[in-house]
């Protein structure tokens, strides 16, 4: 997956009315205004009410679901013969302070995302919306991490100087 296709992906998405948030691998490359490696997938976080408009672009483009863990996660794939695209989507569900939540796989321990991890980025040197280092370290945690994860908790590490836990 390269950086144009990260921004083709967020571009269709915009036009469709859909508001977005880049997270994981790219989301991390955003913060940190760089592609420090590959990606297989692109996380995005999405306002919940929107997600049918989010699904048609989608489906309209050509991707197609692959994975379904509603209300917690859905997966849309490019066609084949297509990039490969795999978009690893998360519903957001927003209160009136900015602030949104996100159902888990344990339905009593809900993901939270303050206000304030609603951030921008940059991908191929155009702004995007992520979510903030802050968010990023807080998602890395709880399980052993990959390799992937501690390349990004490090790139977390050298731009911003904040303490990660891996």
């Amino acid at each position: 997956m390269t950086a144009d296709d990260v921004l083709s992906v967020l571009a269709l998405l915009r036009r469709a009315g859909a508001e977005v948030w880049v997270g994981g691998g790219w989301g991390i490359d955003a913060l940190v205004g760089e592609q420090t490696r590959e990606h297989r997938d692109l996380d995005l976080m999405h306002r919940r009410e929107q997600e049918p408009a989010l699904v048609a672009a989608l489906a309209e483009a050509g991707f197609v679901e692959s994975l379904d863990q509603r209300p917690v996660r859905f997966v849309m794939t490019a066609p084949d013969g297509g990039p490969g695209i795999d978009l690893d989507l998360h519903p957001l569900v927003f209160a009136t302070d900015g602030s949104a939540t996100q159902a888990s796989f344990e339905p009593d321990s809900p993901f939270h995302y303050p206000a304030s991890c609603f951030v921008t980025g940059t991908i191929a040197d155009t702004p995007v919306p992520c979510l903030s280092a802050e968010q990023q370290v807080h998602f890395h945690q709880g399980y052993t991490p990959t390799p992937r994860d501690r390349h990004d908790m490090a790139q977390l590490r050298r731009v911003f100087g904040i303490a990660t836990h891996f």
